[in-house]
């Protein structure tokens, strides 16, 4: 993923904290907030409770490559954070990439085609 499209600073992530809606799934959690930018702007957790290290970075390269794909669907200007949750662990790829997408047009981030503004 493109630098200038994550979410590193703890600040970034304390502001989401406070002030960002949240979405629950049982494998994940979305939060999501204004950023005040002309794109968006991601982050992903996959804290010690997930397992060892294998497992969480195979989670969170899951997780990385659902919204690469998902991104141009996306409207603009958004933080999101997804964090993983211990259900996730062993899916498959499209039962999650599904999971993404319903979470998402939840949140009310979803353009109707790529590309398009809000």
């Amino acid at each position: 993923m493109q630098r200038h499209l994550r979410l590193r600073r703890k600040e970034d992530y304390e502001h989401l904290r406070k002030h960002g809606r949240v979405w629950r799934h049982p494998w994940f959690t979305l939060s999501t907030a204004p950023n005040r930018l002309d794109h968006n702007r991601y982050g992903f957790v996959t804290s010690k409770r997930l397992g060892k290290a294998v497992t969480r970075t195979r989670v969170r390269r899951q997780l990385r490559e659902v919204i690469r794909q998902l991104h141009p669907y996306l409207k603009p200007g958004h933080d999101i954070i997804l964090i993983a949750r211990e259900p996730i662990i062993g899916q498959k790829y499209q039962p999650i990439v599904e999971a993404v997408t319903t979470s998402l047009q939840q949140a009310e981030l979803w353009a109707s085609s790529p590309g398009e503004q809000s």
